[in-house]
């Protein structure tokens, strides 16, 4: 049985920005996400990393803001699993693009959608030489604090008619 370890990763998000985890699968993910995100949010500010897993395995990034770009790239060197994206993003909620990005042919899995604290769950093996790192997880968030009330579920109502969610 091969040896591997367990770790966990912090996602750096120092602004609380909503981002979107997931799997995909061939070096053009990185420009297929990238017109996903402009056709499901146009004017949103987003950066988008992808982490290559086989050839030259170089986190592959875009976006249309330097600063979300950096952050994406970041993350993704720090979680390191092959076959990874992230996209960081600014002006939108990943509700409204998370069709359009699972529609991308070449993605797999998303993993999460959030602005939480988030760390990942990342299992980390060795191959001879080489070492491969994969996403077992994640923890988003914080554990439950007890069921909603009345009033509680009447405030949610209200806030997403308010912000233009539902009517």
């Amino acid at each position: 049985m091969e040896d591997f370890k367990i770790t966990l990763v912090q996602v750096e998000n120092p602004e609380q920005l909503n981002f979107i985890l997931g799997q995909t699968h061939f070096i053009k993910s990185v420009e297929d996400l990238f017109e996903a995100m402009v056709q499901g949010a146009p004017g949103a500010k987003f950066g988008v990393a992808f982490c290559e897993a086989s050839g030259p395995c170089k986190i592959r990034s875009d976006g249309n803001d330097d600063g979300l770009r950096a952050l994406a790239v970041k993350n993704a060197f720090a979680i390191g699993a092959g076959h990874t994206f992230l996209i960081f993003m600014n002006g939108c909620f990943p509700v409204t693009v998370l069709n359009a990005v699972k529609a991308v042919p070449e993605v797999c899995s998303v993993i999460c959608a959030t602005a939480n604290p988030t760390k990942v769950v990342i299992a980390e093996s060795s191959f001879g030489k080489e070492s491969g790192r994969g996403i077992l997880g994640v923890i988003d968030g914080f554990s439950p604090k007890g069921v909603e009330t009345t009033q509680e579920a009447t405030q949610r109502y209200k806030f997403l008619r308010d912000i233009g969610y539902k009517r």
